[in-house]
């Protein structure tokens, strides 16, 4: 039997969220930010619901890491 994924709640909630308010992400950014700690609260890889949160993180972290300057080892 397979664990429910710790996430997946956030997850509805955001789907509920965008088709309410017509897709329109910053109608939803309460929500999305529950989402975003809800996946700080894991380890990466731990909820699939997070995959895209997680892509996001590093891609914020290499911006980052790019604009101070700092090279970020490739992935």
């Amino acid at each position: 039997m397979s664990q429910k994924d710790p996430c997946q709640k956030q997850a509805c909630e955001i789907q509920k969220c965008l088709q309410a308010n017509n897709y329109m992400e910053s109608k939803c950014e309460t929500v999305l930010q529950e989402m975003r700690k809800c996946c700080a609260r894991y380890p990466k890889g731990r909820s699939i619901c997070c995959s895209g949160f997680e892509k996001e993180e590093r891609n914020r972290e290499k911006f980052k890491a790019t604009s101070e300057g700092i090279r970020t080892p490739p992935q």
